[in-house]
C-alpha cells in the first residue's frame, strides 16, 4: 500500500540532515515506515530500476533478526548488543527477547541522530533497554562506551548483532573489525550477522552487482555485496550454528516457503556463529 505524504514526518528533530540520505531511513522507507524523507525513499527508487523488489532485502533482513532474537533468548541468552539498531519498527530486538524473557537486558548502539532521537524518546520508560552513541565500525569506540559497560556484563554470554550493518562497512578490513569484537566476548556468547550477497552464480551475481553499483552511487553511498568467502571470514573461527551461512529466509524458518523466493532475497544470508 502506497503512502500519502501526510504520513511521512511534518517536523525534522534536531540533529537529523535531511539533505543527506541516513542508511537507518532507507530501511525505515524499505519497510514501510513514516520516520524517512525524499532523499531516502530515493535510494530505493534507484535501486528499484533494476530490482523492482528491492524491499525484500530489508523485509528478510528483520525477519531474520526477529527469529535469531527469538531463537537466542529460548537458548538462555539474556543480554544482547544490537550494533546499528535503526529506527523504531515493529519487533525490535527487545521487544522480542524480553518477551521470552522480561529479564533480559538490550543496549542499541548507533549514532544517527534520528535513530538516538526516535530511541531515546521509545526506550524512557524501559529500564533494561538502552541506547548508546557510537560508532558501531569502531569496535574499540563501543565496547568501551560508558552505557554499553554499564548495563551488560562481559562475565557472562551475551549476544552481539551487526544485522544488516556490515555491508556499509566499505573497507577490506572488514574480518578484522569483527575479530575485536569477538575476542571481547566470553565464551558461549554468539554472533549474528545478515549482510547483503553475491551468490557467483549466473542466475543472480549480475543482479547482485548491480543492486551494489546503484547503493554505493545512490545518495546513501554504501551497500557491498560480498562473497560467502568474505562473509564467513567475518565470523572468525566461531562454531557455526546450523544451518550455516544460508539465505536469510533459510535460517529456521517459521514455516515451509510457499513460494519460490524471488531473485532479491538470494542476495542476502545470515548465519549465527558461537565462541566455545
Amino acid at each position: 500500500m502506497s503512502q500519502s505524504s501526510a504520513a511521512y514526518p511534518s517536523a525534522v528533530p534536531v540533529g537529523v540532515d535531511t539533505t543527506r540520505a541516513s542508511i537507518a531511513r532507507v530501511y525505515d522507507a524499505a519497510l514501510n515506515g513514516k520516520d524517512n524523507y525524499e532523499v531516502d525513499r530515493e535510494v530505493l527508487a534507484q535501486v528499484r530500476t533494476v530490482a523492482p523488489q528491492v524491499n525484500d532485502l530489508a523485509w528478510a533482513n528483520r525477519d531474520f533478526l526477529i527469529r535469531t532474537c527469538r531463537f537466542l533468548a529460548k537458548a538462555g541468552i539474556d543480554q544482547f548488543l544490537d550494533l546499528g539498531s535503526g529506527l523504531p519498527t515493529a519487533e525490535n530486538t527487545h521487544q522480542v527477547v524480553q518477551r521470552v524473557n522480561p529479564q533480559s537486558r538490550v543496549v542499541y548502539v548507533d549514532n544517527d541522530p534520528s535513530v538516538l532521537v526516535h530511541g531515546q524518546a521509545l526506550l524512557a520508560s524501559n529500564s533494561r533497554t538502552h541506547i548508546a552513541e557510537a560508532d558501531i565500525f569502531r569496535p574499540l569506540e563501543v565496547l568501551g562506551n560508558t552505557t554499553v559497560r554499564k548495563e551488560l556484563d562481559f562475565t557472562r554470554p551475551l549476544a552481539l548483532f551487526h544485522i544488516g550493518t556490515l555491508h556499509h562497512y566499505l573497507g577490506d578490513d572488514g574480518p578484522a573489525l569483527m575479530q575485536t569484537y569477538i575476542d571481547a566476548l566470553p565464551a558461549g556468547s554468539f554472533v549474528a550477522i545478515a549482510h547483503f550477497h553475491d551468490p557467483q552464480t549466473p542466475e543472480y551475481s549480475d543482479l547482485a552487482r548491480k543492486m551494489e553499483e546503484k547503493f554505493i552511487h545512490s545518495p546513501m553511498g554504501s551497500g557491498r555485496f560480498r562473497t560467502r568467502a568474505e562473509i564467513e571470514a567475518m565470523f572468525g573461527n566461531l562454531e557455526m550454528v546450523t544451518p550455516g551461512l544460508v539465505r536469510c529466509d533459510d535460517w529456521w524458518p517459521d514455516g515451509p516457503h510457499l513460494t519460490p523466493l524471488n531473485a532479491v532475497r538470494n542476495c542476502i544470508v545470515g548465519g549465527v556463529g558461537r565462541k566455545n
